[in-house]
């Protein structure tokens, strides 16, 4: 017995992924198109430059890391969703709802609070893809309602308000005042949090097991890995992530709210599959959504740099949105387009 068959016996997900990687290669599309949004970010960055020199000065991109911090954890937590084939529609509404518990719960219970709000988004997760995966419920339906639930129990435990947070501030604000080479510790700590997940997603079989899954979940069946296990794990991360990502803004903002997270849903989304993650799952990773976050904080900042008006960034997003799908998608794998 060779080496590979060695190593495929001792990983199913590694037989699975092979099983349906076409064993001709890839064609010069394949092969050029993960490059793409990297081209355009770096692209991206020399027009704004060129239009505006100071966009890349020291104060720039103070602001470019700290707006990348929380957009890049929500877009990692999707980014989990969408590589099974999925989509969780409530993430940025369980960030906001997180938010809510942090500023509430941090001046009584410390770094107990964090703590406690994380394991809750963490439980939200959980419990959205165990009825994703149990009860064979389309898992936009599922998160659809679970937004407007989680939206609905944020408004009510606030009051329909901001909370401002004083009293305890210092147990998460060192992220949003801490500098390491004058640069932002939260933005550089969401990067980093971005590359460990690429290794581990590379090295752990759990990690490939969730492109495969993407892939073909009839291979990941028949090589013996529970599918249930996955789904259910990819949304759980999803909703660690979205508490994450409440934990930096209370952190950025000094307050929780309701609906402090809502308008980064459609940028976290956008980022996810700009980066070059396929909407159909299977192809993606965490070095991708980074890209596409920094493409999305790029676009933001130099837009508004530029002088183009702020409400026409939402309309900008959608077309953005469309267009990556139509790069990454693949059609092979569709019967038919929906």
């Amino acid at each position: 017995m060779n080496r590979r068959t060695d190593e495929a016996a001792a990983d199913p997900s590694t037989a699975a992924l092979r099983a349906i990687v076409p064993a001709t290669g890839r064609s010069w599309r394949d092969r050029l198109t993960p490059l793409i949004p990297l081209v355009v970010l770096i692209a991206l960055v020399l027009v704004i430059t060129i239009k505006q020199p100071n966009f890349l000065s020291l104060y720039s991109m103070r602001g470019l890391l700290e707006s990348v911090a929380p957009l890049l954890l929500l877009a990692l937590g999707q980014m989990f969703v969408i590589l099974t084939g999925g989509i969780d529609l409530a993430f940025a509404a369980v960030a906001s709802f997180g938010t809510v518990l942090l500023a509430l719960w941090i001046p009584d219970m410390g770094p107990g609070g964090i703590v406690l709000a994380l394991l809750v988004t963490s439980l939200i997760g959980f419990v959205n893809g165990f009825v994703v995966a149990k009860a064979q419920v389309p898992s936009f339906i599922v998160t659809l309602g679970a937004l407007g639930l989680y939206s609905g129990i944020g408004l009510w435990i606030s009051g329909a308000s901001t909370i401002r947070l004083s009293e305890g501030y210092d147990v998460v604000g060192w992220l949003a005042d801490l500098r390491i080479a004058q640069l932002p510790a939260s933005g550089l700590l969401a990067i980093v949090i971005a590359v460990v997940i690429a290794v581990l997603m590379g090295t752990l079989r759990r990690g490939r097991a969730l492109h495969a899954l993407g892939l073909a979940e009839p291979a990941v069946l028949m090589s013996g890995i529970s599918t249930v296990r996955l789904r259910i794990l990819a949304f759980t991360l999803s909703g660690l992530f979205s508490g994450l990502a409440a934990v930096m803004l209370v952190a950025l903002q000094r307050s929780g709210g309701p609906s402090l997270a809502d308008s980064m849903q459609l940028p976290a989304i956008a980022a996810v599959v700009i980066g070059g993650t396929a909407i159909t799952g299977g192809v993606g990773g965490a070095m991708k959504t980074l890209v596409g976050a920094l493409i999305i904080v790029v676009l933001r900042v130099g837009l508004s740099a530029v002088g183009v008006d702020p409400a026409w960034e939402q309309v900008f997003y959608g077309a953005v949105i469309v267009a990556a799908v139509a790069l990454t998608i693949d059609r092979s794998r569709l019967r038919s387009i929906k």
